[in-house]
C-alpha cells in the first residue's frame, strides 16, 4: 500500500533534476517540518516569497548595511529549507565588501538570481504551480 509520503517522493522523482543535485534537500526539509507535508509546502512558499524580495533587496541595495541584511536574510532562508546552492551564494555576497567594491556585485547577483531561480522553478514543480 501506498503512503502519502511514498506517492510525494515517486512525484519529486519525477521531476527532471539532476537526482544528485535537487535546488531544495528535501530530507532536510523534511526534518525541518517534522514530516508534516502541509508544513512542508507552506514553508516552501514562504522561502519562495522571501527569496525574490532578497534578491530585488540586494539588487537595490546602496548601502553596505542594505546588501549585507538582504544577503543574511536570504542565507538564512535557503538554509531553513536546504536550499544549499542558494545559501552558499548568499553566504559569498554576505563577505563582499560593499563599500570598497560596489561595482563588483554583478557576477555576484548573476549567481544568486540563478541559483534562487533554480530552486523557485524547483519548488513551483513540486507545489505543482508550474
Amino acid at each position: 500500500m501506498k503512503t502519502a509520503r511514498s506517492i510525494f517522493v515517486e512525484h519529486v522523482d519525477q521531476i527532471a533534476v539532476d537526482p544528485v543535485h535537487r535546488p531544495v534537500d528535501l530530507v532536510h526539509l523534511s526534518r525541518q517540518a517534522m514530516g508534516d507535508k502541509d508544513l512542508e509546502n507552506e514553508v516552501l512558499r514562504l522561502y519562495a516569497h522571501q527569496a525574490d524580495i532578497c534578491v530585488e533587496q540586494l539588487k537595490s541595495a546602496e548601502n553596505a548595511r542594505a546588501w549585507l541584511e538582504a544577503a543574511h536574510a536570504l542565507k538564512g532562508s535557503a538554509r531553513g529549507i536546504g536550499a544549499w546552492t542558494v545559501a552558499e551564494d548568499a553566504a559569498v555576497a554576505e563577505q563582499h565588501d560593499f563599500e570598497e567594491s560596489p561595482l563588483d556585485i554583478e557576477p555576484i547577483l548573476t549567481k544568486i538570481t540563478k541559483s534562487v531561480k533554480e530552486a523557485n522553478d524547483f519548488i513551483k514543480r513540486i507545489l505543482g504551480d508550474a
